[in-house]
């Protein structure tokens, strides 16, 4: 599977998107050629520059001073007209469409009655296209992107001055992780927003992968703080099944009795925790005290920061970002004499009953789970040969 992954420390614009996808090796004539078939008259510049000292492709379109008002059919029109491949002209609607619902949420109107203002100019759609364009050259399988720094501070629109990041941005980016840090300025916009939001299969860390290239698509400003780049990282899966990014919720507890940590363990893990560990430990004042470390998803983090919180007496957390790796596996199911087990399957041929259906066999059968587990070993060897 072939991977590109947005690694966006200086956020995300639909022109750093073009320019980074070309600078990875995506055919600029070709790109080219896509945009001049959506009719929109634009003409379009790619040149080298540099951001920081990080050689970057700077990607222009020329669109004039009109900034036609746009209706989402009209987008979706020009994209179904063009020569563009039939999965860029699905993405590049899907992209559209998201900045559609966003748009109609934040005015309180119908999807039919928004008005793309910025992004539906001329250079906005060509940046989206453009980008969705070059995934397809660079024959894409799998988009990934790290957390967004969106900025911070106002920016200067059609509606006035707004927050940043603008609450079209902020609707496109729900339920995604997002930081601010740099200058007090815009740094990912709506477009690469909705670029990112609705390709990207999964945000965290860099996924396991062997690098085939590279590519730096420059903003339009030059900071001093940092290099304002989109870097992108393409490269081939190494075959890992699972390489995620995982939150790691942490609390030093001494004056919590064991009854109520072990409860603790229990809800946490209905509660969709990953694992549940408990860790004896020295504590300030030589106290005896526990370390209570949960894994789990990342959209779980703030649910089960809550019920550290209520089920403990802990008044802080540490959180933090790790990556969790998991061998490629399959399961079977086997027959004992007491019922189906399913077995787990790692690749390299280790396998280990499902510890859960031994356990239900040994509680509604009254025999030794040691014997269940030894039976379910057994039954999977011979079937195997």
């Amino acid at each position: 599977m072939k991977i590109c992954y947005l690694d966006a420390f200086s956020g995300i614009s639909g022109d750093m998107t073009v320019g980074a996808l070309i600078d990875a090796g995506a055919d600029s004539s070709s790109l080219v050629r896509s945009l001049e078939s959506l009719g929109t008259g634009a003409r379009f510049r790619i040149g080298k520059t540099s951001r920081r000292g990080i050689a970057a492709s700077k990607f222009h379109v020329d669109a004039g001073e009109a900034k036609n008002h746009r209706h989402l059919h009209h987008i979706l029109e020009i994209i179904a007209k063009s020569d563009l491949s039939e999965l860029a002209k699905r993405n590049a609607s899907a992209v559209f469409d998201r900045l559609g619902q966003a748009e109609a949420k934040v005015h309180a109107v119908p999807i039919e009655k928004v008005h793309f203002h910025e992004v539906g100019a001329v250079d906005s759609i060509c940046d989206i296209v453009g980008a969705c364009a070059g995934f397809d050259l660079l024959r894409i399988d799998a988009i990934h992107s790290s957390p967004l720094n969106v900025g911070s501070g106002t920016v200067k629109t059609e509606h006035g001055m707004l927050p940043v990041p603008a609450p079209a941005t902020t609707e496109v980016l729900s339920g995604k992780p997002v930081y601010a840090r740099g200058p007090s300025v815009e740094l990912t916009t709506p477009t690469g927003a909705a670029i990112a939001a609705t390709l990207a299969v999964e945000f965290g860390a860099l996924p396991p992968m062997r690098i085939a290239a590279t590519g730096y698509g420059a903003g339009d400003k030059d900071f001093p703080e940092h290099a304002n780049v989109l870097r992108v990282i393409i490269g081939e899966s190494s075959g890992a099944a699972e390489s995620t990014t995982v939150a790691v919720l942490e609390a030093n507890i001494d004056d919590s009795t064991p009854q109520v940590l072990g409860y603790a363990m229990e809800r946490l893990l209905e509660s969709g925790a990953l694992d549940v560990t408990l860790e004896s430990l020295l504590m300030k004042k030589n106290r005896p005290g526990t370390l209570i470390r949960v894994i789990a998803q990342p959209e779980h983090r703030e649910a089960l920061a809550q019920v550290i919180f209520a089920e403990t007496s802990t008044l802080g957390l540490r959180i933090y970002s790790a990556e969790r790796r998991v061998k490629a596996r399959h399961c079977v199911d086997v027959a004992t004499p007491q019922g189906t087990v399913k077995i787990k399957i790692a690749d390299d041929g280790s396998f280990a009953p499902e510890y859960e259906d031994c356990r239900r066999l040994a509680r509604e059968t009254g025999i030794p789970l040691k014997q269940i587990l030894a039976e379910a070993n057994l039954a999977y060897l011979k079937n195997k040969r």
